[in-house]
């Protein structure tokens, strides 16, 4: 039998209960693809957006990735969507009812290697919707389009 004191037990628990807390975490923003022309390239799923690169941004998936130069991409638009929120106020209180929620999309054109134009939609959370455009202009020297004047004044 094996004795190991208090401290050491604890600090070996802790080690192996946050272990998987360490691996870093893929660079990038967290969005939800709304949908895509792509041909082949999943819609509706998770996405991660990697501008790291200097000459590409890249779409990942679970099952694919998607490479885009950035001196390809020709339109960036950002528009917001404002609901009321129906189903909180019905389960749970009227007072949801005087509380908006917002939903954030950024969508990104670009002529792909065929020459055909492409468009990928996606809805990007709120804490990463200011630097997901910040970083757009930057890399493809584009202008944000904003598709009304509630995505103009917000920008997130």
């Amino acid at each position: 039998m094996i004795l190991v004191p208090k401290p050491a037990w604890a600090l070996l628990m802790l080690s192996a209960c946050s272990a998987p807390m360490l691996l870093p975490a893929p660079p990038g923003a967290r969005a939800y693809l709304t949908g895509t022309t792509v041909p082949g390239f999943p819609a509706k799923c998770d996405v991660i957006l990697d501008m790291t690169g200097d000459q590409e941004m890249q779409f990942v998936t679970r099952e694919l990735t998607l490479h885009v130069p950035y001196d390809k991409v020709n339109t960036l638009e950002y528009g917001q969507h404002v609901g009321r929120r129906v189903a909180e106020a019905v389960l749970i209180s009227p007072l949801f009812l005087l509380s908006k929620t917002r939903k954030h999309f950024v969508t990104v054109g670009y002529v792909d290697a065929k020459g055909r134009q492409q468009a990928i939609v996606l809805e990007v959370g709120k804490g990463d919707v200011r630097t997901v455009l910040a970083e757009l202009e930057a890399k493809t020297g584009r202008r944000v389009e904003y598709t009304d004047d509630d995505a103009r004044r917000g920008r997130g």
